[in-house]
């Protein structure tokens, strides 16, 4: 390839996710729902290609980014591969960040409007995600949560970032800190969404939302875009390079390891004992 060219959505063979354009519309829907549609590296890679095909197709003028089933949407990174490549390898963990972190830089960066169809439990990574997303469609029997502080981890991938700019500074810290879910009507509230739908009415608001994107005008709709992302684009890059490397070392941490062993375990983390040990 010798210029930036478009291809048709069939031709990339992905295995993670799956790519569709119907008329002016692109639908790339995570496709793992056997684990909740957490993110693995090969997933990654594969949404940072359908996303750079869609921002080079003209004829796109809107992306929905959903995820496969009824159970989630995203559940962020997947901790079985975190355990078996990136525990105690710093380096294995900067590299997964990497292709999280241009995930992020091409979706928010598409330049045309992208409409997160929530179809499940949106949890850490996965409202990160969400939260790229211009717009957000979720149904009204699901949540949005995030654990990471619970679970050995920091949400610096977004959540951090993004968060108090969405819902304010006291509700980012609530979202943040408690770990608890925030019901549909709840996210609608407090602006983490725009619309909540019955689910048998999901696919009709999210059709019709993007009927109305796409007839705008594009290249205003990509320049309105742009500076829209002014703040989210300012936090972000203040941050996520010293995120990644921060993230990355904390790999070697007693928390790290204790959070995802007891995920892999299937067992409640022993708050008690990581706290005996830092003393």
């Amino acid at each position: 390839m010798d210029f930036p060219t478009p291809q048709p959505a069939g031709a990339f063979h992905f295995e993670r996710i799956r790519y569709e354009k119907t008329g002016h519309r692109a639908t790339i829907t995570l496709n793992r729902p056997e684990v909740l549609n957490c993110l693995n590296f090969p997933a990654l890679r594969e949404l940072s290609t359908a996303f750079e095909d869609a921002s080079w197709d003209d004829q796109i003028r809107v992306v929905v980014i959903t995820g496969a089933g009824e159970r989630a949407f995203c559940t962020g990174a997947d901790l079985l591969e975190q355990a078996e490549y990136c525990l105690d390898h710093p380096n294995a963990y900067w590299k997964w960040m990497g292709a999280f972190i241009e995930v992020h830089d091409r979706l928010r960066n598409i330049g045309k409007p992208t409409v997160a169809r929530l179809n499940g439990i949106v949890v850490g990574g996965g409202n990160e995600l969400n939260m790229s997303c211009d717009l957000a469609v979720m149904v009204d029997d699901t949540y949005i949560r995030h654990v990471g502080p619970a679970r050995g981890s920091v949400p610096a991938g977004g959540a951090t970032q993004w968060l108090p700019i969405l819902v304010g500074d006291r509700r980012a810290r609530e979202i943040l800190l408690l770990c608890d879910e925030i019901p549909a009507k709840q996210a609608l509230e407090w602006g983490l969404v725009n619309q909540v739908v019955p689910r048998s009415q999901l696919d009709a608001a999210v059709d019709a939302m993007c009927e109305k994107l796409i007839n705008k005008l594009p290249e205003c709709v990509r320049y309105t875009k742009q500076q829209l992302n002014f703040w989210r684009d300012l936090s972000w890059h203040q941050t996520i390079g010293h995120a990644r490397d921060w993230l990355s070392i904390h790999n070697l941490a007693g928390e790290v390891k204790e959070g995802i062993q007891a995920f892999t375990e299937k067992r409640p983390i022993n708050y008690t004992e990581i706290i005996e040990k830092q003393r």
